[in-house]
This record gives C-alpha cells, structure tokens and sequence, in this order.
C-alpha cells in the first residue's frame, strides 16, 4: 500500500531552490510557486471572471507559496489576502511580499479554512481557491462562510480535481490522497453544496484534460532530474511523489477523475440558507 508522501512542506520549505523553480517552469511554464492544476490560461483567466481592478479587496484561500496572489497585486494593484493552513507556505509568503515592497497591499495568514473565519461581513469582493477546498472538511460550512465575508455581487472562483467520474480502485485511491487529506465527491455535489450555501452558480468548466497534462509534464520534469532530486529529496520521497503524478495523469487522462472550475456569485439580496 502506497504510503504518505511530503509534497507541500517540502514544496515550501524549498520553494527558491533553482531546482524547483526549473521544474516549474518547466511545467507550468511559468513560475508562480505552484504545486496546483492551473495552467497559464487559467491563472490569466481568474481575475477576469472575478472581475478583479485596483479597487478590488480579494481572498485566496490556500494561497500556498503565495507568489500567484503577489502577482495579482502587482499586476492589479488589488488588496488581497491569502490564507493556508501550512506555516512553511505563509513565512515564505510573508517573507516574499516584504521583499517585494507589496506588503501594503497583499498579507498572508496562517489559517484553518474550515473554523469560522476571523473576518467581518461583506469584507472582501471576490474570492478563489485554486485546488484547494478538496483539502478541506465541512464544505457546505466553508462555503456558507465564503458568502457571509463577500459583498452581495462578489464572485467566488474554485477548481476541485477530485470529482468522481469513473471506477478507481482502492490502491489508486490511496495513491492518490498520499500528499495529504482529500474529500472526493460525485458530479454534481459542488453545485448543490454552493445552491445549499446561498450562492448562484454563474459556470462549471471541465478542465480535467488540463490537469491530466500538467500532471504529465510535473512528472517529466521531475524524471529528467532524478539524480538531483532524489539527492535532495531521498529515495522514497522522490518515488512517492512520481508514483502519484503519474496516478494523477492516467485517473484524469482516463476521466475517472474529473476536474472542474466553478464560478458563483453571491446574490445582491442575500437570502442563504
């Protein structure tokens, strides 16, 4: 039975090793610290469906190393606020945006998504979370709490990859959730669990053909590297994580896995349930 696998302390411990930031590049094409599904189109593609501007106050949930959040602040001059739960991810995050003179206008927080969060009512404009609320137990609560921090109008954006599409093994499973907690749910449970929460749902987009070739190239880029990495990383380390990219690749590729973006709004009479 495969077992646990350190991707995100290692991914964030080390996240300005040259190794690493190749590795990216080399499979997002970009390197904005991530450890996601999201390929180039897509992150372009975010703040235009959130209809994000200088004026606009945003949360990212699961910011991670925090650099996509840092982008979006200098790119926009928005306000943002990133939260995660890995204390590696936010001291990198926080060290980062000081680093870049951005710290005015982006923050980070070591935070628990799924206990009540700390801030008022209507207090940001948008909100994402890029791969990330899979990780996160009592989604209705979470999403219910999204709505209560969004202005009424406020767009939330989320992608979940772990959306059942076919039959997957025991052994696959467990592969598949080496990395950490997982929550796994059939078609059609995000839309009822935003519609429980009181949001509108504006879209779902399939994108699993996305996430099955990122999962091809992370694991390429990490082959070609094996005697780097595996120095770095250790052996079991190093084959954990292959072994689950390529499970990630053949369940998506295979569509037994799917993964899907949502976009929802919270209404402008708020009448959640």
């Amino acid at each position: 039975m495969p077992s646990q696998v350190d991707l995100y302390n290692n991914a964030y411990a080390k996240l300005e090793d040259d190794l690493y930031r190749i590795i990216r590049i080399d499979t997002y094409g970009q390197d904005l610290g991530q450890t996601s599904w999201v390929n180039s189109d897509e992150s372009d593609l975010i703040p235009v469906l959130l209809k994000l501007n200088s004026d606009s106050s945003v949360l990212d949930v699961g910011c991670g190393s925090g650099l996509y959040a840092i982008y979006l602040a200098k790119r926009l001059g928005c306000q943002i606020t990133g939260l995660d739960i890995n204390p590696h991810a936010i001291a990198n995050a926080t060290h980062l945006v000081a680093a870049s003179a951005l710290d005015r206008v982006a923050r980070f927080e070591q935070c628990d998504v799924s206990k009540p969060l700390s801030f008022a009512d209507a207090s940001f404009n948008a909100a994402f979370a890029n791969d990330a609320l899979c990780h996160i137990p009592e989604r209705l609560s979470v999403l219910k709490e999204l709505l209560r921090i969004l202005c009424p109008g406020a767009r939330l954006l989320f992608s979940d990859a772990l959306i059942i599409g076919g039959v997957i093994s025991h052994i696959e499973l467990v592969t598949r959730s080496s990395i950490g907690p997982y929550f796994f749910s059939p078609p059609g449970e995000n839309e009822r669990l935003l519609a429980a929460a009181g949001f509108t749902v504006l879209s779902v987009s399939d994108t699993s053909e996305q996430a099955a070739v990122i999962a091809k190239l992370w694991h390429e880029a990490r082959e070609r590297r094996h005697e780097q990495l595996t120095a770095l990383e250790g052996p079991d380390r190093y084959e954990g994580l292959q072994r689950f990219l390529a499970c990630v690749h053949e369940l998506t590729s295979e569509r037994r896995l799917l993964r899907h973006v949502y976009l929802a709004e919270k209404p402008l009479s708020n009448s959640a349930a």
